[in-house]
């Protein structure tokens, strides 16, 4: 009998190509599906987003079907089942169609509704092409900003302010108040279009157990919610500032605040501080608005005294000016009391209110509010709608619910302490590694404001602390005069731990004696 040569069998999705074939599909569903088990999305996530991805762009043709669940789970070296999953949704999503005994192709009526003609467009001719430069009339990217590192993280000894402590975020808390929003009573109340509107809860909450802490007792129509603090300083200079607009700014200051109000005034006046802060006196009179941030000076945390808060309230009667009032970082008093807000003592209606609720929490929560008149309220809100409507609803509500839950409260309590052994860290290191250096006493908030002598460039100091992974931030950015002094610069420690401080501070106390001069 004849015997012929066994065929082995067919493993399984492989071509007639042998395993040369095999492996050059592999390699091409690999290269198209990109998973990264570090990334912060689940692979189940991430198959699916670059399916539809795969789908939309017209990659996968419509008449082949996938790879079976098998085959692509060994190709891509995740589970069967995530695969499977994956499928059986997109399917019932309409993006690809299920065929019995055949697999699952791309939905040819999801691949028809990509634009079609997609190549690349020819580079305009150069007689053509718009000057851009010319057509631009503000030029915001030329002000001097405060920079900070986008990859701060990385450093060793980040004296960053501003910016998150991941192990003091209260994500269980934030968690179930976001699960609440997404269920009950609230389920998809959020998902509406509020028009000029804010969340009622929201409001009820910051009239009931915010502003009362700050002294202030105010109605739902006086209260409007911003994204953040820093979009209630451009809504009030859109609103109430024009070309003749006298302005009165701190300086040193926020130099946001100052650009902001460039915008719609060139009448800008910087205000001289002391060990109170601001300077009363003569520059006051002309002025038809005063920024200024009392409880915790922006950037040089002095606290004003009640006699010099009475007193300014007493100037804006005197001079017949306003009062926008940038309630800084006073939900973080190492006292446990915080001050009152000068707008507690106003009698007259002259103090405009700004504060932030998630600046200490999150600040990419980015939520603030106003307090001011009814009628003052009513322009911005109308104005409010012209820019972005409202702030997003669904962050208000669960906002509010952390509020109502009493997770907010006790999370500044424990921020406090945290905060109140990392300054007592911080001030012990300076008079021991720095002690040419000068800063005002802190009793709350999140950073230290150092003046140097007068040899002292900071920026300098902060290119090389950065070589030896410690940042720092120069404070030149926050005076308004032209050249600024280069002898300051702020320490946050709202992202750094108390031992990484005192090491940073020992560092850096060696690249300040380098600047020192020769005797």
């Amino acid at each position: 009998m004849k015997v012929g040569r066994k065929t082995p069998p067919r493993r399984p999705d492989q071509s007639k190509a042998g395993h040369g074939g095999r492996r050059r599909t592999q390699v091409l569903w690999q290269q198209l599906l990109n998973l990264r088990p570090t990334s912060a999305l689940t692979l189940q996530a991430q198959l699916r987003a670059q399916l539809i991805a795969a789908i939309g762009a017209g990659s996968l043709p419509a008449q082949k079907a996938l790879p079976s669940s098998r085959a692509l789970a060994a190709q891509l070296g995740i589970a069967r089942n995530t695969v499977t999953i994956v499928y059986q949704q997109l399917a019932e999503d309409g993006y690809l169609t299920a065929r019995r005994r055949q697999g699952y192709y791309p939905n040819p009526a999801v691949m028809a509704q990509r634009p079609r003609g997609l190549v690349a467009r020819l580079a305009p001719e150069a007689g053509f092409a718009p000057d851009w430069v010319a057509r631009i009339a503000h030029r915001p990217s030329l002000q001097r900003h405060i920079s900070k590192d986008p990859d701060w993280e990385q450093y060793a000894y980040p004296f960053i302010y501003g910016q998150l402590d991941r192990n003091l975020f209260p994500a269980a808390e934030w968690r179930a108040s976001c699960q609440q929003v997404l269920s009950g009573n609230d389920a998809l109340d959020w998902a509406q279009d509020r028009f000029t509107r804010d969340d009622p809860l929201l409001l009820e909450q910051i009239r009931d157990k915010v502003l009362p802490l700050r002294g202030i007792w105010a109605t739902a129509e006086q209260i409007l919610v911003t994204i953040g603090a820093q979009h209630a300083l451009y809504l009030l200079a859109d609103l109430l500032f024009d070309a003749q607009t006298e302005v009165g700014i701190e300086n040193p200051g926020y130099p946001d605040a100052r650009h902001i109000f460039a915008r719609r005034t060139s009448r800008l006046r910087p205000l001289a501080l002391d060990e109170s802060g601001l300077r009363l006196g003569p520059a006051l009179s002309g002025c038809h608005f005063v920024y200024s941030t009392p409880s915790h000076q922006s950037p040089t945390t002095v606290t004003m005294p009640m006699d010099r808060r009475l007193e300014l309230l007493t100037e804006a009667e005197r001079h017949d000016f306003l009062i926008i009032e940038d309630d800084y970082e006073t939900e973080v008093s190492f006292s446990g009391l915080p001050n009152p807000a000068l707008k507690s003592l106003d009698r007259g209606n002259r103090v405009i209110y700004v504060g932030s609720l998630t600046k200490s929490l999150a600040p990419g929560l980015r939520l603030g509010y106003i307090v001011a008149p009814t009628a003052l309220i009513g322009e911005l809100r109308a104005l409010r709608r012209l820019m972005i409507r409202h702030p997003t609803a669904f962050i208000e509500r669960s906002f509010a619910r952390f509020l109502a839950l009493g997770y907010y409260d006790t999370f500044n309590r424990r921020l406090a302490a945290a905060y109140r052994e990392r300054a007592q860290v911080l001030a012990e290191s300076l008079e021991r590694h720095l002690p040419g250096l000068r800063h005002p006493p802190v009793t709350g908030g999140s950073s230290f404001w150092i003046e140097g002598p007068g040899w002292l460039d900071a920026r300098q100091l902060a290119e090389e602390a950065r070589a030896e992974r410690i940042l720092i931030e120069p404070g030149d950015v926050h005076f308004a005069d032209d050249p600024p002094p280069l002898n300051c610069f702020r320490l946050g420690f709202s992202s750094i731990a108390a031992p990484a401080i005192r090491e940073g501070i020992r560092r850096l106390g060696p690249l300040v004696d380098r600047q020192r001069p020769a005797r």
